[in-house]
C-alpha cells in the first residue's frame, strides 16, 4: 500500500497546517514548486503534499512538481480507501475462525503428561471458560452444587447456551436437589431441555466440576471460587469425567423443569432437614445450607408435623428425637 493509499485513523486529518498553507502558497503563485526551491515551508511539508499527491513530478521537468486538482485527488482516494475497508472488513470476520485450531491448541497444551494451570480471580476464571468455548467444544459436563443460581445470571446465560445446544455441543448438568424449588432455575432448565439440554438433581454434597470436550477440566482450589485449577492432562480429565461425573450421574434423579417434585426429592430433602434439626442448627442456616428459601422450609416443617400430628415444633423435635432413638435401639 502506497503512502498516498494509506488510510488515516478516526478523526485524524489529511494534512498538517505546514502542508495545507504550501499547498495554497503554490497554487497562488504559477502553480508549481521547483525541487530545492527556498520556501518558508520545511521540506517535510513539501514530502507530505507529494506523498499525499497534490503536488506531482512534472512531466516535462522532473525536478519541478505541479499541483494536482484536489476534488479529483479526492475521489481516487475515497474509492481507494473504500475498498480497502472492506477488505478490513472482511478479515475481521473470517479472522476468528481461521484461528479456532491455533487457540483449541493453544489452551490445550499437547505436553507428556499435560498440566494444571492456576487462575486466580474469578473474572479471569471465567474470561479462560468463555475463551475456551468460543473455541468450539462438542460436549460439556458440569457439577453445579450450592442450590438455586442468581436468577439475573440465569437470564445472562440462557441465550449463550440455547446457541451452544443448537450448535450440535452436548450439556449435561447436575443441580442440587434444592433447584426444584426455585421458579427461575425451573424456567432455565425447562427452556434448554427442549433445546437437547439434559440435567439432573442430586442431593448428596459434592464439589464443583467443569469437564469441556474430555480435554479439560476446572476444579475450585478455595472456597470463595476464586481460584481454579484447570487440568489438561488426559489421564486426569478422563478420571474426573467417568469416576467422579459419571458416578454421580448415575445416581442423580432427571429434571426437566417441572414443577411436581418426586417424592423421592422429597423424602431425602425432609431426611436432611431432619438430621439439621436434630443437630440444633436454626432455621436460617438450615434454609441456606439447602439452598432454600426459609418459607419453602417452613412449609415442609408444617407438612412435617401434619405427618407427625404433632401441633408445635417442640412436639416435633420430640417425635424425631424419639424416632431417631427407636431406629438406633
Amino acid at each position: 500500500m502506497s503512502g498516498r493509499e494509506q488510510p488515516l485513523a478516526a478523526g485524524s486529518t489529511i494534512l498538517s497546517t505546514e502542508a495545507r498553507e504550501l499547498y495554497l502558497a503554490v497554487i497562488r503563485g504559477d502553480g508549481s514548486l521547483p525541487l530545492g526551491s527556498e520556501t518558508d515551508f520545511c521540506d517535510s511539508a513539501r514530502d507530505e503534499l507529494v506523498r499525499i499527491g497534490l503536488l506531482v513530478p512534472d512531466t516535462d521537468d522532473p525536478d519541478v512538481f505541479v499541483a494536482t486538482d484536489p476534488t479529483q485527488l479526492s475521489t481516487s482516494l475515497s474509492t481507494s480507501w473504500q475498498r480497502q475497508a472492506l477488505e478490513l472488513l472482511s478479515r475481521a470476520v473470517s479472522f476468528p475462525s481461521e484461528l479456532q485450531e491455533l487457540a483449541r491448541e493453544f489452551h490445550t497444551p499437547n505436553s507428556s503428561g499435560g498440566s494444571i494451570e492456576h487462575v486466580r480471580g474469578k473474572a479471569l476464571i471465567r474470561q479462560r471458560l468463555e475463551q475456551f468455548r468460543d473455541s468450539g467444544f462438542g460436549e460439556a459436563l458440569a457439577l453445579q452444587p450450592g442450590g438455586p443460581r442468581q436468577p439475573d445470571l440465569l437470564a445472562r446465560m440462557i441465550a449463550y447456551d440455547l446457541k451452544t445446544l443448537r450448535s450440535g455441543t452436548k450439556m449435561r448438568t447436575i443441580y442440587h436437589a434444592s433447584t426444584r424449588y426455585h421458579q427461575p432455575t425451573r424456567d432455565y432448565v425447562a427452556t434448554l431441555a427442549q433445546a437437547g439440554g439434559q440435567y439432573r438433581t442430586l442431593d448428596e454434597p459434592y464439589t464443583r466440576l467443569i469437564v469441556m470436550d474430555r480435554r479439560v477440566a476446572v476444579i475450585p482450589i478455595d472456597d470463595d471460587l476464586s481460584l481454579a485449577a484447570f487440568i489438561y492432562d488426559p489421564a486426569i480429565v478422563d478420571y474426573l469425567a467417568k469416576e467422579v461425573f459419571e458416578q454421580y450421574w448415575s445416581r442423580a434423579l432427571e429434571f426437566e423443569g417441572d414443577r411436581t417434585v418426586p417424592q423421592q426429592v422429597v423424602s431425602r430433602l425432609r431426611q436432611t432437614i431432619i438430621d439439621q434439626m436434630l443437630e440444633g442448627t436454626n432455621h436460617r442456616v438450615i434454609a441456606r445450607r439447602l439452598g432454600i428459601s426459609e418459607r419453602t422450609l417452613a412449609r415442609h416443617i408444617a407438612e412435617m408435623r401434619d405427618d407427625y400430628k404433632v401441633d408445635s415444633l417442640f412436639q416435633l423435635g420430640y417425635a424425631l428425637g424419639r424416632k431417631a432413638q427407636d431406629s438406633v435401639g
